[in-house]
């Protein structure tokens, strides 16, 4: 484990476990392998990439393990301990540190691969590339970070329009540097009943329904949040879920009961109380359903004042178009700023293309705002039809 970075951000459970700390410049050998450690602050004060040499074949390194510095096409964002951990007065520093760490890499034969820690859909960076793998010499040719010659055009730019960080960040630091929950195995949720279910919503006690957005929208528990197990199930839970509160799951199935556990398990949710068959708990129970909008219907109930819009995108998003007169909060800070939220009249909900508003309009209904609706296919939807859009 990195040694690096000070005793703020050195891992407190390391000594105790019998760890090794890393400092720049030490090997670890693995037979002819060598991997070197350099120490590259910016994404975080302790980082660490590994150069890779092949000592059977030459004393020059093959290629980087660049972790969170540098991705194909980007590099690490400096603002999540500020962001997301709330660490005040890191975001410049460690854009600055980025800034030095890339210039370490001046020194370096373009010939290195780069193999980063993450690919596109991460939130590490703002543009990361698809290729799961690059060259220093091609990064220099087309990575944007690159291309600055100025500290200070660098700081500015690496701090622009960085998404909104999944608030899951936060406690993931916190886990990392203070070491995690022994569990004993992996964690299966035991099996409840429909009660079980609607005991927890009588309790105001979250219930998570697991089902895709159209079968939620068709027909729903009254105080459930809908998130949709798939490819961003873990990013909404981490972003939406309390942390210091159990769940229960309501699912189609025992498979999707326990891989959705587990996987909540890798973003340190460890609080999944109960497991309900989603049939079984609608069966007989009122039931409650989200109407969808189409683009046209809501630009005509938009032009008679009788809907409000709620775009739930990110900032980079809606600086690029939005809907005149919506009101805007990405869906991260929704839990927190409910209060914003009008509670009058129809709340048309809208997001990209239909996914992140569905659930926003979950989350809004669950918390009393029971007139969010929701705006299929969202904001593509709507300028497929030529519906005007405002830059601000």
């Amino acid at each position: 484990m990195s040694g690096e970075g000070g005793a703020d951000w050195r891992y407190g459970f390391a000594a105790g476990d019998g760890a090794i700390e890393l400092h720049d410049g030490d090997v670890i050998p693995l037979g002819n392998i060598r991997l070197t450690a350099m120490h590259t602050p910016g994404h975080t004060p302790e980082h660490l990439c590994f150069s890779v040499t092949d000592g059977a074949a030459t004393d020059q390194p093959m290629g980087l393990l660049t972790g969170d510095f540098l991705f194909v096409g980007d590099v690490g964002r400096p603002d999540l301990l500020e962001r997301a951990a709330h660490v005040a007065n890191t975001m410049e520093a460690g854009a600055r540190a980025l800034w030095a760490s890339l210039r370490r890499l001046d020194a370096l034969p373009d010939w290195l691969q780069v193999w980063p820690g993450h690919g596109a859909g991460s939130a590490c960076g703002k543009a990361l590339g698809a290729v799961p793998q690059s060259t220093l010499g091609y990064e220099r040719l087309v990575n944007w970070a690159f291309r600055h010659t100025s500290e200070q055009a660098f700081v500015d730019d690496v701090l622009a329009g960085q998404p909104e960080p999944p608030a899951y960040f936060a406690q993931m630091k916190r886990i990392n540097k203070d070491g995690p929950p022994v569990l004993g195995g992996l964690p299966v949720p035991r099996r409840g009943t429909a009660l079980d279910a609607h005991a927890w919503l009588h309790d105001g006690a979250r219930v998570v329904d697991t089902r895709d957005a159209a079968a939620f929208a068709e027909r729903h528990l009254p105080g459930t949040l809908n998130l949709p197990y798939g490819r961003s199930f873990t990013t909404w839970a981490g972003a939406l879920l309390d942390y210091a509160a159990d769940v229960l799951l309501l699912v189609p199935d025992d498979a999707t009961a326990d891989r959705a556990a587990r996987d909540l398990m890798t973003i340190g949710f460890d609080r999944v109380a109960l497991a309900v068959d989603a049939a079984s708990a609608l069966a007989g129970a009122p039931t409650e359903a989200v109407p969808q909008w189409t683009p046209v219907a809501a630009a005509g109930a938009l032009d008679a004042g009788t809907v409000r819009v709620l775009d739930v995108r990110g900032r980079s998003e809606w600086a690029t178009g939005h809907i005149a007169g919506a009101l805007h909060i990405p869906l991260p800070e929704l839990p927190a700023r409910l209060a914003e939220v009008p509670r009058d009249g129809t709340l048309l909900v809208q997001c990209a293309a239909g996914g992140r508003s569905a659930i926003a309009a979950s989350l809004l209904r669950a918390a009393g705002v029971t007139a969010a609706e929701n705006l299929a296919g969202g904001l593509a939807a709507w300028t497929a039809q030529g519906l005007p859009t405002l830059r601000n």
